[in-house]
């Protein structure tokens, strides 16, 4: 039996109707955008300036505010649409069975699904120890949507064969869960940067086919490195683990279809005044894509306003825009279901044919799902040009992105990133971004909308509505930078442009 569970999904329930929400003129939103998001440092900053102590009457004044506001949020929030699903595809080696109960813990919430794959190089025993530890634990047994892959494959991640086993991860994926919107793949070294109440939410405001893939058709030195070189690897053919070889000689650049590549974006940190963004008008947008700004600005005022109320003030806050750097590819993607089952299921054949291409390429697993999106008509107009998570790459741009520690706290929390690449095993860091950011004990599941408290400190042992979601900072800053990412022309200058 392939899988540890079988999958039971999740109950739709319809929406509530909405509440009385303040109308604002479409020039203001902005303004009230830029109003709520200045009272979030203008309450950080009163915080830390204002003495200990604090009179009675003032303590009480300021428990009828906060009163008052979650009063306000709570009708804000109940304007949400209905949360969307995410199938989750974790993925480790040998030795890296705790690290991916520690993900899935970290990830977890019931709406989703998930399927764990330890590869071939990973003994029996450590594969049946993670299937095990994970039936142990109420939250996924009482879902039962955790899976374990029974029967692995090998995934080099310098061949073809990682490429496999994520399309065979997704196939399994579409086969046990029916009601999912999209796909994500993370491996043993990341970790999520926002809760999953605050993912949830800024998706549900999205349409459910866009696809989050890091992209450019610039190949540079792939070409004669990565493109043009013929290799087998023998995790496709063989029962044990063996590096890649190299054929003697090289093929041509194909010219039937495009290649396209993932690169990686690092995050730089610069204080900017918040100003009002550009024309949402402008001819290069189309009113779908209008709304889709417009329903993310409401994500974010519905997250501030869950913690702040708003307050008529403009003061210069700290942004953190990106600068764009060329890497040699990024695996993570976070693809819509439509797309996947168009590659694994799909009558055009195009998938296929990419698919043996890159059977003899380089880390295919980098590049494959930009190529076939991009040479797709169907798909590439859906695809936004970012995989929503912070990496930094060593100093050649050959390797691998570097370790993450203490000192890239700071900019990895406030870039607006979902995950984090890459974190060495058990980490300080990890601990860090599970107390303050996360609010996870250790061993536990991240306390979402759905955690209604328990026994012995669990604070999901007793189980609620899993549609209510309760985001935090988090969200309105993963808003915030997908927000950025649709605007001001962004989305179609970036997607699928070839140089």
């Amino acid at each position: 039996m392939q899988c540890s569970s079988s999958s039971a999904s999740p109950a739709a329930s319809s929406p509530p109707p909405p509440p009385s929400f303040p109308s604002f003129p479409k020039e203001s939103r902005n303004l009230y955008c830029v109003l709520v998001t200045s009272l979030v440092s203008l309450f950080l900053i009163l915080s830390f300036s204002s003495p200990s102590a604090s009179s009675p009457s003032s303590s009480s004044s300021a428990a009828a505010h906060v009163r008052s506001a979650s009063a306000t949020a709570a009708a804000l929030l109940s304007s949400s649409p209905p949360p969307p699903s995410l199938a989750y595809l974790l993925t480790g080696s040998a030795g890296d069975g705790d690290r991916l109960l520690r993900l899935l813990h970290a990830v977890y919430h019931p709406r989703n699904l998930y399927l764990l794959h330890l590869d071939g190089a990973a003994p029996k025993d450590e594969r049946e120890r993670l299937a095990l530890a994970a039936w142990n634990v109420p939250a996924f047994r009482s879902a039962r949507n955790v899976h374990v892959v029974g029967k692995p494959d090998f995934a080099n991640p310098r061949g073809s064969s990682a490429l496999s086993a994520t399309l065979h991860g997704a196939a399994i994926l579409l086969r046990v869960g029916a009601n999912w919107d999209w796909f994500v793949n993370l491996d043993a070294s990341e970790y999520p940067l926002v809760t999953q109440d605050d993912l949830l939410h800024v998706f549900s405001f999205l349409p459910r086919d866009l696809n989050f893939v890091q992209h450019s058709s610039y190949i540079g030195w792939r070409e004669s490195r990565q493109l043009r070189p013929i290799i087998v690897d023998p995790g496709l053919y063989l029962s044990s683990r063996t590096d890649i070889f190299y054929a003697t000689q090289k093929r041509e650049f194909p010219n039937a279809y495009k290649l396209f590549t993932g690169f990686s974006k690092s995050f730089q940190r610069s204080s900017l005044p918040f100003s009002k963004p550009s024309n949402l008008t402008q001819d290069s947008w189309s009113h779908n894509q209008a709304e889709i700004l417009d329903t993310l600005r409401t994500a974010v005022q519905q997250v501030n306003c869950f913690f702040y109320y708003y307050v008529s003030s403009y003061i210069w806050i700290t942004l953190y825009v990106k600068s764009l750097s060329l890497s040699p590819g990024s695996p993570s993607v976070i693809l819509s279901r439509k797309f996947i089952e168009y590659c694994i299921l799909g009558t055009d054949n195009l998938p296929r044919t990419l698919m043996m291409y890159y059977a003899n390429t380089l880390s295919s697993h980098t590049n494959y799902f930009q190529t076939v999106l991009c040479n797709s008509p169907g798909f590439n107009r859906t695809i936004v040009n970012h995989h929503l998570h912070y990496m930094i790459w060593g100093a050649s741009p050959k390797k691998e992105p570097r370790l993450l520690t203490m000192d890239d706290l700071k900019n990895m929390t406030f870039t607006g990133a979902a995950f984090g690449t890459r974190f060495s095993k058990n980490d300080p860091v990890l601990d860090h971004i599970d107390k303050e950011t996360l609010s996870r004990g250790p061993g536990r599941i991240v306390p979402g909308g759905w955690c209604l408290g328990g026994s012995r400190g669990d604070p999901c042992a007793v189980w609620g509505n899993p549609d209510v979601l309760i985001p935090g900072p988090g969200a309105a800053r993963l808003a915030k930078t997908i927000a950025d990412l649709l605007s001001d022309g962004k989305l179609h200058s970036q997607q699928c442009t070839w140089k």
